[in-house]
This record gives C-alpha cells, structure tokens and sequence, in this order.
C-alpha cells in the first residue's frame, strides 16, 4: 500500500499559522489588514483549518438531487399550459404557476402536464373552493402539487391579510386538512431578501414566520405538518459562500424547530436568484450574476432551483429570456455535473463555520423575536421594518461609497451605455392606500444611478 502523502508533512496549527502570517506582514495589523467585516456580524479569517470545525455537532441533511423550475404567470389557462409544455420539452423538470384569479380552471391549466413534472401553485387570493379543486387533480391524475399558500407572508408583503385574521386563519384551516397535495403551507423569505435584510435576519425572520403556523396549527388541533412538509422561498444574492451557508443552516433551523412541534424535520427548498442586486446597466452581466447564485443554490442543497431571465426587472416574459435562463440551468446539470455530488459542501471548513455561525446568529435573533412577542406582534408593531430598513440602508451605504461592487453600475460603468426601456418594473412603488401595519418595502441597490443616469440622458 503507498504511504499516504500527508504522513510526510507535520500538523501545523492555527496558532502557528497566524504567527508566519503576522511575521509576513511585516508589522501590519493582522486584524485591520486579513479580517473581513461582514454584514451578518461574522469576522472572516483569511484561512481556516480542522480546528475551526471541531465543536461543529450539527449535521446538515441534503437533496440527493435538484430540479430546475420555470416560473410561469398565468393569464390564461390554455395559453399557459401550452407555454409549460413548450418548456418541459425545452428541459424544465417542474413548472411554478402564479394564477391571479379564481376563473383560471386548474384541470385546463395543468392538461397533459406529465406525472414526473413537480407543480408549484401559487395564488394571489385565498380560496377553499379553489384547493378543493386542486385537491381532486392531484388525486385523479398523482401529480406532485405542492401548494404555495403564505397568509403571513401576503401580510408582510401587502399590509393586509386577504380578508382578515379570522377569516385567513379559518380558510388556512380548511386548505391544510385532509390534502392530496405534496405541501400546502409556504414560506416566504424572498422578501426580507429582496428588502435588504441580513441573512441572519432572513433566516431569523422565516423561522419566526413558520412558528406562527406550527404554533396555530397546534392550538388548533391541527396535524398537517405531521404528514407534508413546509416549502421555504428562498432568495439567494451575490456573496458566493455565505449564501451557501445560509441554505444549510435554514435546514438546520428548521429541523431544530420542527422537534420542538414533534411534526417532519425536513423541510422543501425552492430558491432562486434575488432581484436586489439585479441591474439595468451593462444589464448583461446579470447572467453572470444569476448562474454564480444557481450555483450556490444548488451548493446549498436546494430542492429546486428556479432561475431569473437576466432581463427580468424591465422587460414583459418573453421566450429569448425564458430560453437562457432555463439554459443556464441545463449547462449547470448536464454539462458542469452540479447534480452528480451529494452534499459538497460537507467537510469545507470554510463553508462548515460559516454554516454553524449563521445558524447560531438566527436562532440568537429568532429567541429574542419570541420573548419580544413573536414574529406577528412585531411584525404590526413595526419592529421588523425598522429592523429591515435599517440593514437596507446599511447596504446601500455600502453600495454608494463603492464598498459593494457591481459591475458597470457603480464601478465600470460605460458613460455611453443605453439604457433599455421599462416594459415593467419589478418593484413598483407602493401604492398609497389603508394597510393595516407597514408593508415590507423591497428595493434594488442600482435604482438611484439607474434614475439619475436616466434623467440626464432624456
């Protein structure tokens, strides 16, 4: 048998490696020069070794494999149904529904949608009679429907529940009880992404928004959780590493939670690429942004990953957007084998410490959140805007002094760059109008350059 490699070399210390460091600077400071400051309240080595992760008990469970999405607005039942079978030929392996309203007919809108397709089925009203009629597919047909059913985040997002409280709660009730669906409760942390909040304050906030159901659903008798599992909305931005962090250690928040409630450790992640980063300048590059946080994603341990056109924040869908972004997807699993490794990130001290301080840092917060009330109350006391708002213009702060890079908007920019037309834009301005408490406000880091650029160039 060859000797092992490593046998030649001694074991060398983090002390020992921090003295050769201090001693290579030639005087300057270790923690001024090599410590990196995140956001998130963690200090980042510059190297990291087994001792880092010697006290690290959590073990992080992982999909054994990954499903790409298209997400699909539907307007019209046949015309979407023809527009996901269009791209499950293209390659797509589960098709996520936006329906607007009641008179979209789910047996015209999920035709021929074949048995091996995951659905994901989001609403924008609440509706029993609705379900109902979802629930008798699934049964006739053994599709796998996950419903995306987010009273609480619809609060957050909207300043209003759909009716009110009573009524939500009692048609959340009726909707989660004796389902033919693979999920019906969803949780939505794209929002606090997309608003500006840390990642210990995205997890945080998504672990004190799915104890509110748990907490319901057990004083009302409940079981629903005990039998399907939650899907989490994630999304996920450009820091590379700790976006892979923070997947791992949503699972292993979760499943802590989940013992406590006695109901299914595992939970259901769909991510995909946030918009707060996105640009319409040099609006390219935002492929490169997009296939960098799929790969995260997927890193992660994401169950299904949904990717964004690069165009998403200006234009109307259009089939060159869809196309490429599907694409990219495709390149990652067949071409680039992102799907043939389980659990990658297992073992990387780097990627392990960061999982295991994130973690801690959410359940610190989510603990404070509780014995301040829990997530609703200071979701209507304002808390949790403030809190947002703050890290938002934290963020921001950073992006205009250059502190926070993207390319060609607020470093490279091309003074001659022409900037595409709005078909939409993807975080409108609220509009103003009775809310019950303050709704949570998303906003791009680019939109100021974007205006100004704008008005000096028309």
């Amino acid at each position: 048998m060859t000797k092992s490699l490593f046998n030649s070399f001694e074991d060398v210390s983090s002390k020992q490696w921090k003295q050769k460091i201090q001693f290579d600077l030639k005087g300057a400071d270790y923690n001024e020069a090599l410590i990196y400051k995140s956001l998130e309240g963690i200090d980042i080595k510059p190297f990291y070794n087994q001792e880092d992760i010697t006290d690290i008990k959590n073990e992080v469970s992982h999909p054994s494999t990954w499903r790409n999405s298209i997400k699909i607005i539907v307007d019209q039942a046949s015309n979407s149904n023809q527009k996901a079978l269009k791209e499950i030929k293209r390659g797509a392996e589960s098709i996520h529904f936006i329906i607007s309203n009641e008179q979209i007919d789910p047996n015209d809108l999920l035709l021929n949608i074949p048995s091996d397709i995951s659905i994901y089925l989001e609403t924008d009203f609440l509706s029993s009679t609705y379900i109902q009629k979802l629930n008798e597919h699934a049964k006739e047909t053994h599709l796998d429907i996950y419903l995306l059913t987010d009273i609480i985040g619809n609060l957050a997002k909207t300043g209003n529940w759909y009716d009110n409280l009573t009524t939500d709660h009692t048609l959340l009730n009726t909707i989660t009880t004796n389902s033919n669906l693979k999920s019906t409760i969803s949780i939505n942390l794209d929002l606090y992404q997309n608003a500006g909040a840390t990642m210990v304050q995205q997890l945080a906030y998504g672990l004190g928004h799915a104890n509110e159901y748990l907490h319901h659903f057990e004083s009302n008798s409940i079981t629903t959780l005990k039998n399907t599992i939650p899907v989490f909305k994630v999304a996920v931005g450009g820091n590379y590493f700790f976006e892979i962090a923070k997947l791992r250690a949503l699972r292993i928040l979760w499943s802590a939670l989940a013992l406590e409630y006695d109901v299914i450790p595992e939970c259901h992640i769909i991510a995909y690429p946030s918009h707060r980063n996105k640009t319409i300048l040099d609006y390219n590059v935002n492929m490169l942004r997009t296939t960098t946080e799929c790969m995260s994603a997927i890193l992660g341990g994401a169950d299904t990953i949904q990717n964004i056109p690069y165009d998403d924040i200006y234009h109307l869908e259009n089939d060159f957007g869809t196309r490429i972004s599907l694409n990219q997807l495709l390149i990652l699993k067949n071409e680039s084998y992102f799907n043939l490794v389980s659990n990658p990130a297992s073992g990387s001290y780097y990627i392990e410490s960061l999982t295991n301080q994130i973690a801690e840092k959410a359940l610190e917060l989510f603990k404070n959140i509780e014995e301040g009330g829990g997530f609703l109350h200071q979701l209507k006391s304002g808390i949790i805007q403030k809190k947002i708002k703050e890290s938002a213009e934290k963020e921001q702060e950073l992006f205009d002094n250059e502190k926070i890079i993207l390319t060609g908007s607020n470093k490279y920019q091309n003074s001659e760059e022409h900037i595409p037309s709005f078909q939409k834009v993807v975080f409108p301005e609220k509009k103003i109008r009775k809310t019950l408490l303050s709704p949570i406000i998303t906003t791009r880091l680019t939109q100021k350059i974007e205006a100004k650029i704008k008005t000096t160039t028309t």
